[in-house]
């Protein structure tokens, strides 16, 4: 469906009406085991994952509701394939451990969501894996940790919790020229927002869980790229790892995308309502939001998404973010983010930053110069924004 435009291809990419009963809402096939074709081609096609659309044979390889998925979020990214897996950290562990063994290097981003971070930074180095956490919002930065055994490349931009940005096509250049893939996590912008591949990058990845889905009720990664990069992630880690997605989690997600495009543009214009609001209140020291102007990086942000996103972040001290989260309403305090309701989450900086033990005293530093005392990580939903202003003005105003 490459020749239709991204809503319509959120509705109708990867399904059809089902040929069996005629459905038009794709059903779920909650089963883990398929006949297969009698002895010959397809017969190899299955059991070898062969073709663009193969046999379906067990549903820890493939599933039909899960292909639908993967379908639909390769058209939207502008990729060949995808493959979707049961976690966003499964989708994550995949990509790294595809292109990664033991002696090789990965370049990271020192900022990214903290499953990640953890993962490259207290495990990988168990595995014989070295990794560089740099700011991969300096590309030289990026330049300068590349070695003879990187492999990858890997950048989360908008970045989690912080909201600071990565020139994907500039990074994106430079791991080109060392002969290296880039993988870009695109979760907080999703495709509405932000295209990675059209940048340069070589792989896109999401928490489904997040806004893809949009309801909270369903876990879910994918990673989206070229077939046979895809293939092999598929082969080697889905299957042998194990990481598969349910069946009806694909269906629940695959429904919130048909809305995806509608509930991106409701979030993001309420988050710069929201932004400005807390930019001028006395007891927020500083709001970084990719939309407002004052954001470091506002013009990257501008060149790069067609979006800002639906989240916020506020500095402000521990003792006012205490008070703020008892006395909110409408907003839920929670750690996800995505969600059709507003939820919020403070990090402390001695929590986020000082207990990394993966940054070193440098990267501590830098980082802390954006989280100053402590953030407040804004997921924002789908509520009236003058109800979550009004929340919010509420709450700080009763924080003494």
């Amino acid at each position: 469906m490459s020749e239709y435009r991204f809503d319509t291809q959120a509705v109708h990419a990867g399904q059809e009406p089902d040929p069996v009963t005629g459905s038009v809402t794709p059903p779920i096939h909650m089963t883990t085991t398929f006949k297969l074709p009698e002895p010959g081609p397809r017969l190899m096609d299955a059991l070898f994952l062969r073709g663009d659309r193969p046999p379906h044979v067990y549903s820890r390889w493939s599933n039909p509701s899960v292909r639908t998925l993967e379908e639909k979020m390769a058209a939207l990214e502008g990729a060949e394939a995808g493959v979707a897996f049961a976690s966003g950290m499964a989708a994550v562990s995949s990509v790294l451990f595809t292109f990664l063994s033991a002696g090789d290097h990965v370049v990271a981003s020192d900022v990214c969501y903290a499953g990640t971070a953890e993962l490259l930074g207290l495990h990988a180095g168990r595995y014989g894996i070295e990794v560089s956490l740099v700011d991969t919002s300096d590309a030289e930065a990026v330049r300068q940790a590349l070695r003879p055994n990187t492999r990858l490349v890997y950048i989360e931009t908008p970045a989690n919790p912080i909201l600071r940005l990565t020139d994907i096509a500039a990074v994106a250049g430079i791991a080109h020229q060392a002969g290296v893939p880039l993988v870009v996590d695109s979760t907080f912008a999703t495709p509405v927002f932000q295209r990675p591949l059209a940048l340069g990058a070589d792989f896109v990845l999401h928490s489904m869980t997040k806004y893809l889905g949009g309801h909270g009720d369903a876990l879910g990664g994918i990673v989206v790229g070229a077939r046979e990069e895809v293939h092999r992630i598929r082969e080697g880690m889905l299957i042998h790892l194990g990481g598969a997605m349910s069946p009806f989690n694909a269906w629940l997600i695959n429904r919130g995308l048909a809305t995806l495009s509608l509930r991106m543009q409701k979030h993001q214009s309420s988050a710069l309502a929201v932004a400005r609001f807390l930019e001028q209140h006395p007891k927020v020291r500083r709001v970084l939001y990719p939309g407002l102007e004052s954001h470091p990086q506002h013009d990257l942000a501008r060149r790069q998404m067609s979006g800002f996103g639906g989240m916020v972040v506020a500095q402000m001290d521990t003792e006012t973010a205490t008070n703020l989260v008892q006395q909110v309403g409408v907003f839920t305090y929670a750690t996800s983010l995505g969600d059709y309701q507003s939820l919020l989450f403070y990090y402390p900086t001695e929590m986020y930053v000082d207990s990394a033990a993966y940054l070193d005293a440098e990267q501590k530093r830098a980082v802390r110069e954006w989280a100053g005392d402590g953030i407040m990580r804004i997921s924002i939903g789908l509520e009236d924004p003058e109800d979550l202003i009004a929340d919010l003005d509420g709450a700080l105003g009763s924080t003494g």
